[in-house]
């Protein structure tokens, strides 16, 4: 098994990352329906989201992935797209919060 990606996070927010992390499990079930039906609209709205979002908890690493999608979904890219949203899975796997 790979290492975790240990990201920490002020102590402050410990009672909302719960939630926003399963937010981002939703929304990777959600990008695999878009990418299914070929719904960019769709997948850039989600990508655009998690972009702004991500930074905003302390997960610079979802904010990254967001913007990728939200790009590769302008550019009508599946490939990168699908790309994208396996880096996020493998992202929330093997995430460990820590807080501050």
């Amino acid at each position: 098994m790979k290492e975790p990606i240990r990201v920490a996070i002020d102590s402050d927010l410990k009672e909302l990352i719960p939630g926003f992390l399963e937010n981002r499990r939703n929304d990777v079930r959600r990008l695999h329906g878009a990418l299914a039906s070929l719904d960019f609209e769709t997948m850039r709205t989600l990508g655009h989201r998690m972009r702004g979002d991500g930074g905003g908890y302390g997960f610079d690493g979802i904010s990254s992935i967001g913007h990728a999608i939200e790009r590769a979904a302008t550019d009508r890219n599946i490939e990168d797209v699908t790309t994208a949203v396996e880096e996020l899975t493998r992202y929330l796997d093997r995430l460990e919060v820590v807080y501050e």
